[in-house]
């Protein structure tokens, strides 16, 4: 890959933007090579969880400032085009079967708050700031919106949508767009922390879970959502994994998906 770095190590998959000359924005090729490595990553079996990270002073600048240039003439089919890639690739970290984590060491401004809101835990340092910028530039972040929305809440969305004022650290924490900030030299301590308890639980429930938080945030409570919950853990149960973990527990044993001494 020419723009990411990946490590595979304890089965944690570390995926690193490495950019840092244009504070990891994103182009045409960044965003292919997320899409194909977090289609591939969700896929190994040596791999239980992914980290995603960023080299350099900022974790992602948005779009690449000569990538926006080429843009600038686009037809609208062509706009269609280059949007629906960029969708594309936040829709696969958002549906990626394995759980995620933002590792935040810097900036993140415009499309990088996309990324950070498609992980499903994000951890920033206390010198980090937010920005949505889109509307400095006639613009919207129309293709992030429904991941950015979901981990910020319609509305700090709607103040940070329409003002592009930053933010820091700590108001991204008070409105729930990062789940723990920490200083500089705590952060890989606290990402190792979250990531060897996701590399502990069960992989198939883990799947599970985070879909059936996708398919219940939001949705009203009917009928029919009751009964798929029911179904769910039901199925769950008397899966090989819910049998083996259940088992495990009562005989006080590790289960199978942990190695054993």
């Amino acid at each position: 890959m020419k723009h990411l770095q990946l490590n595979v190590a304890q089965r944690v998959a570390t995926v690193t933007l490495n950019r840092p000359d244009v504070r990891n924005a994103f182009n045409d090729e960044v965003i292919a090579e997320v899409t194909e490595v977090f289609n591939t990553l969700g896929t190994r079996d040596d791999v239980r969880c992914i980290v995603l990270a960023a080299n350099g002073s900022a974790f992602c600048a948005g779009a690449d400032l000569n990538w926006m240039r080429s843009m600038a003439d686009y037809s609208r089919a062509q706009n269609l085009a280059d949007a629906g890639r960029l969708a594309a690739m936040m829709r696969t970290v958002y549906e990626c079967p394995k759980p995620t984590i933002a590792r935040i060491q810097g900036d993140v401004y415009a499309g990088g708050t996309g990324l950070v809101a498609a992980c499903d835990v994000a951890v920033a340092v206390d010198s980090a700031y937010f920005c949505l910028s889109e509307v400095k530039l006639g613009l919207l972040p129309s293709t992030i919106s429904p991941y950015v929305i979901r981990a910020m809440g319609a509305r700090a969305a709607h103040r940070y949508f329409l003002t592009a004022e930053r933010f820091n650290a700590l108001e991204a924490l008070r409105i729930g767009f990062v789940h723990e900030v920490v200083s500089g030299d705590a952060l890989d301590s606290k990402v190792a922390e979250l990531s060897m308890a996701l590399v502990n639980a069960g992989p198939e429930a883990m799947r599970l879970c985070k879909k059936l938080v996708q398919d219940v945030a939001g949705q009203d409570i009917t009928p029919e959502l009751v009964n798929m919950t029911i179904a769910s853990i039901a199925d769950v149960r008397v899966s090989a994994e819910g049998r083996e973990g259940l088992q495990s527990f009562l005989q006080k044993r590790k289960p199978n998906w942990l190695p054993h001494a």
